[in-house]
């Protein structure tokens, strides 16, 4: 048995698993090691994960997760699984690997996260050999549902959107420009708040301004982002988060700007990742018994 972690700052899902069957699936508090410390992490798990697990020694931990994005972040993580899991190897590697091996599998291809912010990579089939940075929500996240958020809201107070549209966000929302600032700037994570407002893009898609907002902000995250790498008119490009998922026409749409190939959209990366390991298990079941 084996044990798969896919973390974000809110949840963590677990899955526990063999090269047939999903065993047993629980779900914890996120991590972001950016915030948290081992002893934090450890003690969590040791009251939410290691009670509810039925088989307590798995063979190996494969953990990707939000901020697992250096050598000593990843420490962190690994050192408290490793308390938790004397026994058992311990794996923890970025999200951004976790979408790559879900949507790619043992394959090569261009691997995007599209939800509330953005990030992409060329991956080879295991790993990923190239990643034009994300430079987050003040500098970046071109194509997320924070950066839609931005565009729609800036064009609703620079008094650009069409009239009865702005009417529709003012009934919508009922927010003043003070109150917006003060929730956008005050906020512990302002992309989350922003990203708020891409349900009433999602809502309004059809209008013709709002149509090509969304446009915007996918052309700037493929011409920002997935032109940058070495064989994107061949290899396919695919993508995983809620905004790929429910805006996945207008993406579709904007990549034949491009003549760029899409192969997968889906809006989480738990399926894929959970049949990635399942293949790599039977692969090692098929060897040791040569």
């Amino acid at each position: 048995m084996v044990l798969i972690a896919d973390s974000g700052s809110t949840k963590t899902d677990w899955n526990a698993l063999n090269h047939t069957e999903v065993l047993q699936k629980v779900q914890t508090v996120g991590f972001n090691p950016m915030y948290q410390e081992t002893e934090d992490i450890y003690k969590e798990l040791s009251n939410s994960l290691l009670p509810n697990l039925t088989d307590k020694k798995p063979s190996a931990i494969y953990y990707y997760g939000a901020g697992c994005s250096s050598p000593e972040r990843n420490k962190k993580v690994s050192d408290a699984l490793q308390r938790l899991f004397p026994e058992s190897e311990v794996n923890v590697d970025h999200d951004l690997l976790s979408a790559a091996r879900a949507l790619c599998g043992h394959n090569p291809g261009i691997a995007c996260i599209l939800g509330t912010g953005s990030n992409s990579c060329l991956y080879d089939g295991a790993q990923i050999i190239d990643n034009v940075p994300s430079l987050g929500f003040l500098l970046g996240d071109e194509g997320s549902g924070a950066y839609l958020g931005k565009l729609l809201m800036r064009s609703y107070f620079y008094r650009e959107l069409p009239e009865e549209l702005a009417q529709s966000l003012k009934n919508t929302y009922h927010i003043t420009k003070d109150e917006f600032l003060d929730a956008v700037y005050g906020a512990e994570v302002p992309s989350r708040y922003m990203a708020t407002f891409a349900k009433f893009a999602h809502d309004k898609r059809k209008h013709p301004f709002i149509k090509e907002l969304i446009y915007t902000n996918f052309e700037n995250f493929f011409e920002r982002h997935v032109l940058k790498y070495k064989g994107h008119m061949e290899l396919p490009v695919n993508f995983v988060g809620s905004i790929a998922y429910y805006f996945a026409d207008n993406l579709k749409m904007a990549a034949k700007k491009y003549g760029l190939r899409i192969e997968t959209i889906i809006q989480s990366p738990s399926e894929g990742l959970i049949k990635y390991h399942q293949e790599l298990l039977e692969k090692s079941g098929a060897t040791k018994n040569v």
